[in-house]
């Protein structure tokens, strides 16, 4: 009789389990930036804790629906973007902002590294009044420092954006002798240490 009862007990016990709610996911943010090319951007925040995975795409542009060939052509007035998941509880906006800055260069204009055109400017597209206030003080901080002469970075607010080929999502992790090739030819990380020194 006990282990009757005991059985029954175990039974409604995962039958209870199974109806209860799943615990609440962890919350998540979004931010987008613009930083040159998106394997490069895409690489460099997903190796920060917090950050969940980064999306490589297209935004700042009118087209719908653009493809790799349109922005790169500089077709499209689209710019090649990341969008950025991220645990707020582990990582903060205002430190997103921090490791951008030191993963770009800020003083040229429609241009990163050995990559030229409007396609690979720079940019934060903000999505809402914080993340404005934030981007538009970290710019400020930036420019009263007087390390560059200039800021070339915008600060606009984000518009729609469209996840670039699956091809381009994850890249350096898809391709890595390619991707380092890349990195290395076009001279990123050596201008880098040029303008942000070690580590950038």
């Amino acid at each position: 009789m006990k282990h009757m009862i005991a059985s029954i007990l175990l039974v409604a016990s995962h039958a209870m389990a199974a109806d209860s709610p799943a615990p609440p996911a962890s919350p998540s943010a979004t931010a987008i930036f613009a930083g040159g090319c998106f394997w490069c951007v895409e690489a460099d925040f997903e190796k920060l804790p917090g950050v969940i995975d980064a999306e490589s795409g297209y935004t700042g542009g009118a087209e719908k629906n653009p493809t790799y060939q349109q922005v790169s052509a500089g077709r499209t007035g689209h710019a090649e973007a990341v969008r950025v998941r991220y645990d707020p509880a582990q990582i903060s906006y205002g430190q997103l902002l921090t490791h951008f800055w030191r993963n770009i260069d800020p003083t040229v204009k429609n241009r990163q590294f050995c990559d030229s055109g409007a396609q690979y400017r720079t940019a934060i597209y903000y999505q809402d009044q914080a993340q404005r206030e934030a981007a538009l003080a970290s710019k400020a901080a930036l420019e009263k420092e007087k390390r560059f002469a200039r800021i070339e970075t915008e600060v606009t607010a984000a518009g729609a954006f469209y996840p670039a080929e699956q091809y381009h999502q994850d890249y350096y992790k898809k391709n890595p002798v390619r991707y380092k090739f890349y990195r290395h030819n076009c001279g990123r990380d050596a201008r880098l240490r040029e303008l942000w020194g070690e580590p950038h």
